[in-house]
């Protein structure tokens, strides 16, 4: 089943939009392999935990386009993405395990603002009495 839809994933300020292709298992961001622009093991298991999970990972080639923030936030931008492409494909089927797994919650923790009169959003300039 070949699928033209896109689904879109957010997390911190990253934004990312996936789409999965019938295909052999081939993933690609931004032009590049995953294992290419994701320097580190830990975010290629983070994206592909729904793939995984579902056992569809050598069923569908995943095309995804990140933009904004880092890698960790595009990392995860895309996982939300692969996990909602894959429950508009086979809700149920899919639905109940990656719910489950937390791959279908947007993560909405994002950087608190720095406040004025402070050096960040909580610390404070150190004290002195003199």
């Amino acid at each position: 089943m070949s699928t033209l839809s896109r689904s879109t994933g957010r997390r911190k300020e990253s934004i990312a939009r996936v789409q999965l292709i019938a295909g052999t298992g081939k993933r690609t961001v931004n032009g590049k392999p995953f294992a290419e622009y994701f320097p580190t093991p830990t975010l290629l298991m983070l994206i592909d935990q729904p793939l995984v999970l579902v056992e569809q990972a050598d069923k569908w080639d995943v095309v995804a386009t990140a933009k904004s923030g880092g890698l960790s936030g595009q990392a995860g931008a895309i996982r939300l993405g692969i996990a909602r492409q894959l429950d508009k494909i086979d809700h149920d089927l899919f639905h109940t395990p990656l719910r489950k797994t937390g791959c279908l919650t947007r993560d909405s923790r994002a950087v608190e603002r720095k406040k004025y009169g402070r050096r960040g959003a909580r610390a404070r300039f150190q004290f002195s009495k003199r």
